[in-house]
């Protein structure tokens, strides 16, 4: 339970930086149009699990002696890849109205591929799919909604930093993964 709520965390981190900017851009959307952007990131990031775990049920069978390496290569790259973005600042943020449902779309698409990888890692460290994929998106829900309301008052400069704690979760969760299997 407690690597699925890393996990969750993890994952959620590039979708609350998303929030955040959305809600910098605009600050004062109603609470109804506010509330899109949740529950779309929530919805694809426990869909992207889901579907990622489906592929990997497929090949769980055939690389069982080395899943671990795996796990920790997918979760090392997607938490590196969110911090080099974060550090370096790159600024793929909504342009125009996040909250048109087009955008949000993609925007939640977007944000949640890394979690498409994170559900193979899901079937190779043998976590239970369901409770997994219901936390993740519940956890990106309930972070995203306030990050909307209170994008304004955080400012951009704490955007980076979600991306920043976002990749060192993942990449602590795949040290743990590697480090619990090496170990015995």
């Amino acid at each position: 339970m407690l690597t699925a709520i890393l996990l969750a965390l993890g994952l959620s981190m590039d979708a609350v930086a998303v929030s955040i900017c959305a809600g910098l851009a605009r600050p004062g959307e109603p609470f109804w149009r506010a509330l899109r952007m949740p529950l779309a990131f929530g919805f694809f990031q426990a869909l992207m699990p889901f579907l990622g775990w489906l592929g990997g049920e497929a090949v769980v069978g055939y690389i069982a002696d080395y899943d671990h390496w795996i796990a920790f290569a997918l979760l090392a790259g997607i938490g590196g890849k969110m911090l080099w973005e974060a550090i370096a600042g790159e600024d793929d943020g909504p342009v125009g109205d996040p909250f048109a449902w087009g955008r949000l779309t993609l925007l939640a698409i977007a944000t949640s591929i890394d979690a498409l990888a994170a559900g193979l890692s899901i079937s190779l460290i043998g976590l239970e799919v369901w409770l997994s994929v219901a936390i993740i998106g519940g956890v990106t829900a309930l972070l995203c909604l306030p990050a909307v309301r209170l994008g304004g008052r955080l400012g951009e400069r704490w955007a980076q930093r979600a991306g920043i704690v976002g990749g060192v979760v993942l990449i602590g969760i795949g040290v743990k993964i590697l480090v619990d299997h090496l170990g015995g």
